[in-house]
């Protein structure tokens, strides 16, 4: 019973993360309501391996070890930075280009290519990281974990952030917000560039500053 109160509170904390809006949220909701309900939930998936790749690295102690390599996390950030500043001039200059909606959601393709970008989006921001080695630092026993702890941990944190940007990708690929964002593309790509970019280079500015 003592082992579940850490499972639960680290699960809590995560998925409180998860919920708070940034740019993962912003690329799963855009790539639903732009592309198919498939390539939303295809991010999610991504979202979600990247989620479990963070939890296997706190668990190893390598996110405690990039916290204390001042250079390294700093570098990191300017690299993540550099990517969603990409990522949102991306949307910001295709927002006036005409879309087709794949409505079968049949290119296979395109799912993993979802799921890679949600993959390398959730990598790319090293606070988040930082934010998984402090939680698990901060809740976690002091005694070494059980098997079972050790590997439940992971998948729980997985199923966490993949169920909620699946959510999210299903609720914002339903008929009405697609219709809204057809009707308003050009404001609603550039508003999501926006975002990505402000992000992106808070990052740069924070690794330079560091």
């Amino acid at each position: 019973m003592d082992s579940l109160l850490p499972l639960f509170s680290i699960i809590l904390a995560i998925a409180l993360g998860a919920i708070s809006p940034g740019p993962s949220f912003v690329l799963v909701a855009r790539t639903a309501i732009a592309g198919s309900r498939r390539a939303g939930l295809g991010t999610a998936l991504g979202m979600g391996l990247g989620g479990l790749t963070f939890a296997m690295l706190a668990l190893l102690g390598l996110i405690a070890l990039l916290a204390q390599v001042a250079w390294l996390y700093l570098g990191l950030k300017i690299l993540g930075g550099l990517y969603l500043l990409t990522l949102g001039w991306r949307l910001w200059r295709g927002a006036r280009e005409p879309l087709t909606v794949d409505t079968t959601g049949e290119a296979g393709h395109g799912f993993w290519r979802a799921v890679l970008l949600g993959l390398v989006t959730q990598l790319s921001n090293p606070k988040t990281a930082v934010v998984y080695a402090g939680i698990f630092a901060a809740l976690l026993p002091a005694q070494p974990l059980p098997l079972w702890l050790a590997l439940a941990l992971p998948a729980a944190i997985f199923a966490v952030e993949c169920g909620w940007y699946a959510l999210v990708a299903t609720a914002f690929s339903a008929g009405g917000p697609r219709r809204v964002y057809l009707n308003a593309k050009s404001w609603i790509d550039r508003l999501a560039g926006g975002v990505m970019a402000a992000l992106g280079i808070r990052l740069i500015y924070e690794g330079t500053r560091g």
